[in-house]
């Protein structure tokens, strides 16, 4: 036999008071949903009312019963968790950057740790990567030649020939 999900009159009234106070869209149809149960309404009736899957409104039941209101309308998941705002970063950077301008090669290993220190705890490998990319960083190697140039010996080897030519 199937579990019966009773909420009380005083919960419906404590369900109705968060839903009025509430400006959360995502809390809102979650309220909404267990109203309309509470009310005596059937798990297909929410269902179809609320656009919720039936075993999500058994769980979306089962939570709101052993942890209450606050289990509905907290907010319980990650998100971004950025350990400096986007101005502590840029300050953060401008070193790198003075570095960089000085003609020195700035290593993302280095920022890493000097972020990690500044943070006061162990990031992600990704984490400065993330950081280094909302700031539009790139990666910019010094090169001594362009690739596709022909080899000094060659160059030299030209030059002798358009002399001896030119004679």
């Amino acid at each position: 036999m199937a579990k019966k999900y009773e909420i009380s009159e005083e919960g419906l009234n404590e369900l109705r008071e968060a839903r009025r106070t509430n400006r959360d869209k995502s809390v809102e149809r979650r309220l909404h949903a267990l109203i309309l149960h509470a009310e005596g309404n059937t798990g297909k009736k929410v269902s179809e009312l609320t656009g919720y899957n039936e075993k999500y409104l058994y769980k979306l039941y089962r939570k709101y019963l052993s942890g209450g209101i606050e289990a509905i309308t907290g907010n319980h998941y990650g998100g971004n968790r950025r350990n400096m705002s986007y101005e502590e970063e840029e300050i953060f950077l401008s070193q790198f950057i003075n570095e960089a301008d000085g003609g020195h090669i700035t290593d993302v290993k280095a920022i890493k740790a000097a972020y990690d220190e500044k943070v006061g705890h162990e990031t992600g490998h990704g984490q400065i990567y993330f950081v280094l990319h909302r700031h539009g960083w790139s990666k910019k190697l010094p090169r001594s030649r362009h690739p596709k140039s022909a080899k000094p010996e060659a160059i030299e080897a030209s030059k002798k020939l358009t002399l001896e030519s030119k004679n």
